[in-house]
């Protein structure tokens, strides 16, 4: 069993001040594969004094310089790309070739794109021609808390680290305690790559420990928060003591609209995308709404592509799905799952229990639920799981007024052959993100939501800019710049 139990603070693996033991378990087999310290507020504080000596010089330091840093940050993450996939695969159940190439492939692709992004920064500009000694400055927030979840740790940790490093703040990382060693692994790959000391921090913790602790800490000037809606009310209430800026990426429950025009790969395509990771996203298009004329072809296609989906360990190679996450999230899928079948919700594939001849780690069955109404359990709740549920409807109007009846919005999709139709229910649907007729957002789009799915915009310049404060001068000196 691997040893973790270090935090990296200020340059330094350091052992805990103030440390509990907590294993961390394999959820295919649900044996402890390592051992780490939740911190106490010993440790959250030294963190944080470390971010916070560092922040006057690194804040001010040249942007190329950061540029470079990130690059190098770069090369180091890919060269270390093998050990990523299987850190995140041990820890969180991702299955391994899945775990190399998407888990591990999104931290690549982000640090990538905010590299691209990077050169649209204008730090010092202009306010305008009618006045010539204006500057609008764009400096850092400051010392930064960034909390991740266990779902895709690479994704989330490289969308909050990477922006702020380009923006010049300093910052403590409290990844998932449920999947920790990735984040372990990147504070390697940060130190190989120099970053400078105190600038970048990790502390292990669980969230009513070290999260309410950085949430609420008075030398914090920001909150990252990605995780559940519950969770990200209680750190804006916590952050609202000291007026902290608080950017939340949260829930969902996205609606794919299947028009009965859609191409004939929709529904499975739209089906593979809710099981994939386990279900386990917060864009899963989890509430499928098909047009009534399409809707029994629907749920047949929708039903035999559960029954296909292959379910097996984490570790073996391959195109399946793996365990959740933990004994929690097993338990909480179960109960949702019996919930839709107490409330009416007709079962055509998957149901309770693990899949046939399974009887340890945390395996659940594809499942589909037809014959949902949008009032129903399963409908309403995120269930961070593989499970569909499928509404139909009527016609356009009816589509639209389903899909943002919820109290999140995150991403929804929309599956139809009619441009005109796709431009105006898209402008009429409440989320962040609109995705339609399968063709993904492209790079350095922004990532967020409306409503209880969150505040703030990932990826791209909108990502960097989150990180930013914005500065008005007068009276500067043009000749001096």
């Amino acid at each position: 069993m691997l040893d973790k139990r270090q935090f990296y603070i200020n340059g330094a693996w350091v052992n805990p001040r103030a440390g509990t033991d907590f294993n961390v378990i394999d959820p295919s087999t649900e044996e402890p594969c390592a051992v780490i310290s939740l911190g106490g507020q010993a440790d959250t504080d030294a963190a944080v004094a470390a971010a916070k000596a560092a922040l006057p010089a690194f804040m001010h330091s040249d942007p190329a310089e950061r540029l470079a840093l990130v690059q190098r940050i770069y090369d180091v993450y890919k060269a270390r790309a093998e050990d990523m996939g299987k850190a995140i695969s041990m820890e969180m159940g991702a299955p391994i070739d899945m775990a190399l190439s998407s888990q591990t492939g999104a931290g690549i692709g982000h640090i990538k794109n905010f590299i691209r992004a990077f050169e649209q920064v204008e730090f010092v500009a202009p306010l305008g021609d009618h006045a010539p000694e204006d500057r609008i400055i764009k400096e850092a927030v400051g010392v930064c808390a960034l909390i991740t979840p266990w779902n895709w740790p690479m994704n989330q940790v490289t969308l909050k680290v990477i922006p702020a490093l380009l923006a010049g703040c300093t910052m403590v990382l409290k990844p998932s305690e449920i999947a920790p060693l990735s984040s372990l692994l990147f504070a390697e790959i940060l130190d190989e790559a120099g970053v400078p000391k105190g600038v970048f921090n990790l502390v292990n913790g669980d969230g009513p420990g070290v999260g309410t602790q950085l949430s609420g800490h008075p030398d914090v000037d920001m909150v990252s928060f990605t995780g559940s809606t519950r969770a990200g009310i209680a750190i804006s209430k916590n952050a609202a003591e000291t007026l902290k800026k608080v950017h939340l990426e949260l829930g969902g429950k996205g609606a794919n609209i299947v028009f009965a025009d859609a191409d004939e790969k929709a529904v499975r395509r739209g089906a593979m995308h809710c099981f994939n990771n386990t279900g386990q996203s917060c864009n899963a298009p989890t509430r499928m709404l098909v047009e009534r004329s399409i809707y029994d072809q629907a749920v047949e296609i929708a039903a035999e592509t559960a029954q296909k989906t292959a379910v097996a360990s984490a570790h073996e190679p391959g195109r399946h799905i793996g365990p959740l996450v933990s004994q929690a999230q097993f338990d909480k899928v179960q109960d949702l799952i019996q919930k839709g079948i107490d409330e009416g919700a007709r079962l055509v594939a998957g149901g309770l229990g693990r899949p046939e001849g399974v009887n340890r780690g945390y395996f659940v069955r594809p499942t589909v639920f037809a014959d949902v109404n949008n009032d129903m359990t399963i409908a309403r709740e995120e269930i961070f799981g593989p499970v569909l549920s499928i509404i139909p409807f009527e016609g356009e109007e009816e589509a639209i007024r389903i899909a943002n009846d919820t109290p999140y919005g995150l991403t929804n999709y929309l599956q139809s052959q009619d441009g005109a139709r796709r431009n105006r229910v898209a402008r009429h649907l409440r989320s962040g993100m609109v995705e339609m007729n399968g063709k993904p957002r492209g790079a350095g789009s922004p990532f967020g939501g409306m409503k209880q799915s969150g505040t703030g915009r990932e990826g791209g310049i909108w990502g960097i800019e989150d990180f930013l404060e914005v500065k008005a001068v007068s009276g500067w000196s043009p000749e001096d710049e």
